[in-house]
C-alpha cells in the first residue's frame, strides 16, 4: 500500500437510488495529528483592504463568504475536507509528478479547499476560486506541523446536488474532468488521462517545453505530468484501483451506508492503519431534489470502524461545535518555540480524548469492547435511519433539529465515559 494516501469518491445517479449524490472521503494524515470538526457562519466582509490570514500567507480578501463546515488538522487554517451551505463538497489528495513541488510557503491545498467552499456556491463555481487562486498566490508549504517536512501538490474532487469535478494540479498547472453520472474516485495519483473538460491555456505547451509530450499523440495529462502508465492504471493493486473496484462492486446501488462502509474497509488499505492512519471520514448526502436538505456525516476521530459518523445540517442558528474543536493558543510565538524542539501542543478536542482513552478497552476486545461497540453501532443506526426519514418524508423541522452533530457528539462521549469510568 501506499506510505501516506487519501481517498474522496464521489456517486452519482444511476449508480445511486433516490436520484442522490454520494460523496465520501477518508483523510490519512499522521497518526499523531488531530483532526476537528468546525463551522464558520456566513460573513460578510466590509473592509476588502483587510487581507485573509491563511496557513502561511495572506491573501485578499471578498465581499461575501458562505457558511461552511470542516474537518481539518487542528492546527493550520484550511481543510482536509468539508461542505457549504450550498450543498458543494470538497475533498483533496497530495499528489506528485515531474513539475517539482515548491518549497516556498504559498496557500496549501487544505487551504483551497477551504477557500473554495468559502467563495463557490456550485462544484464549478468552487473550482474556478481554486483555479484562480493558484494562478495568483501558487501552492507550497510543509503540511505538517512540526519537523517532518511533507510537501506536495494537490488534486480536488468537488461535488454538488448535479454534477462532480475532477481537479488535478502540478505546480500552477492544472486539468478538470466533469462527471454528470456513474462513479468517480481519486487518490494519491493523476488520475485525469484523455478526458479533460477544462485546463490551464498554457498546460499543453509547457509539457512540450519541457519535452515531456511531442505535441502528436493524443494528450493524456497524468501520463505526462507524472510517470504513470495510464494503461494500467486500472488494474495496479494501488488504493485508486481498489477504490475503483469497491464503488463499482456497489454500482447502481449505492447509498450513503454504502459509502461508509467503503470508508471502513480495511483489506483494500482505503481505512489506513500505521504512521499515517485514517484520522478522519466524511460522507455526504446530496439530493438532486433542491427542496430535500444536505446532510455530511463526520467521525471528528481516527478508525472509521471503530467512530460514529455523526450527521450536520446546515439550519439556522447553529452554534460553534465545541466538543469537537481543538483549544486554541493565543501566544503563538510559545508555540513556535515548542515545534522547534519538536513539542507539538496539545491539540486534543473533548471528542478526541473520549475516543482515545475508548480505544484502549476495544483494543482489548472484552465483552466490555464489545458492548461499546455495540452501542456505538446501536447509535449510528437511529442516527442513519433518523436522517433518512428526513429525506423520505421531504420535510425538515427546523425547530426540531438546531444541532443534530453537536446533540450525537454528546452522546457518542457519553458511551465512552460510561464504558471507560466502568
Amino acid at each position: 500500500m501506499d506510505p501516506c494516501s487519501c481517498d474522496t469518491f464521489v456517486a452519482l445517479p444511476p449508480a445511486t437510488i433516490d436520484n442522490r449524490i454520494i460523496f465520501g472521503k477518508n483523510s490519512d494524515r499522521p497518526c499523531d495529528e488531530v483532526q476537528e470538526v468546525v463551522y464558520f457562519p456566513a460573513a460578510v466582509h466590509d473592509n476588502l483592504k483587510e487581507h485573509l490570514k491563511c496557513t502561511y500567507i495572506e491573501i485578499d480578501q471578498v465581499p461575501e463568504t458562505y457558511a461552511v463546515v470542516l474537518s481539518r488538522p487542528a492546527w493550520l487554517w484550511g481543510a482536509e475536507m468539508g461542505a457549504n451551505e450550498h450543498g458543494v463538497c470538497i475533498g483533496n489528495e497530495a499528489v506528485w509528478g515531474r513539475e517539482k513541488v515548491c518549497d516556498e510557503e504559498a496557500l496549501l491545498g487544505m487551504d483551497l479547499v477551504r477557500l473554495g467552499l468559502e467563495r463557490g456556491d456550485t462544484a464549478e463555481k468552487a473550482l474556478n476560486v481554486i483555479v484562480d487562486l493558484l494562478e495568483k498566490y501558487g501552492q507550497g508549504g510543509n503540511c505538517s506541523e512540526g519537523r517532518m517536512v511533507f510537501s506536495y501538490h494537490n488534486s480536488f474532487l468537488i461535488a454538488d446536488r448535479n454534477e462532480a469535478w475532477i481537479l488535478e494540479t502540478a505546480g500552477k498547472y492544472w486539468a478538470a474532468e466533469k462527471v454528470e453520472e456513474g462513479v468517480r474516485n481519486i487518490s494519491n495519483q493523476l488520475s485525469i488521462t484523455t478526458k479533460i473538460d477544462r485546463e490551464h491555456p498554457d498546460m499543453r505547451n509547457y509539457a512540450k517545453q519541457r519535452g515531456w509530450w511531442d505535441g502528436k499523440k493524443e494528450f493524456d495529462f497524468a501520463a505526462t505530468y507524472s510517470y504513470l502508465d495510464t494503461a494500467k492504471m486500472m488494474i495496479s493493486p494501488g488504493r485508486y484501483c481498489e477504490g475503483y473496484k469497491l464503488l463499482n462492486k456497489h454500482k447502481g446501488n449505492i447509498t450513503f451506508e454504502t459509502m461508509v462502509e467503503i470508508l471502513r474497509d480495511k483489506p483494500s488499505g482505503i481505512n489506513m492503519e500505521g504512521e499515517f492512519l485514517t484520522t478522519a471520514s466524511m460522507v455526504s448526502i446530496l439530493p438532486q431534489d433542491s427542496n430535500l436538505p444536505c446532510i455530511h456525516f463526520f467521525t471528528g476521530t481516527p478508525h472509521p470502524e471503530r467512530s460514529v459518523f455523526k450527521p450536520f445540517i446546515f439550519v439556522p442558528n447553529i452554534s460553534q461545535l465545541l466538543d469537537t474543536s481543538s483549544p486554541t493558543f493565543e501566544l503563538e510565538d510559545s508555540v513556535e518555540k515548542k515545534l522547534q524542539f519538536n513539542i507539538k501542543p496539545d491539540r486534543r478536542h473533548p471528542l478526541y480524548q473520549k475516543h482515545q482513552q475508548a480505544l484502549e478497552i476495544l483494543d482489548d476486545k472484552t465483552e466490555k469492547a464489545k458492548t461499546m461497540l455495540d452501542n456505538m453501532s446501536k447509535l449510528e443506526k437511529e442516527l442513519f435511519k433518523e436522517m433518512e426519514s428526513i429525506l423520505q418524508n421531504k420535510h425538515l423541522h427546523v425547530d426540531k433539529i438546531v444541532n443534530p452533530f453537536h446533540q450525537c457528539t454528546e452522546d457518542e462521549i457519553r458511551i465512552y465515559k460510561s464504558n471507560v469510568s466502568s
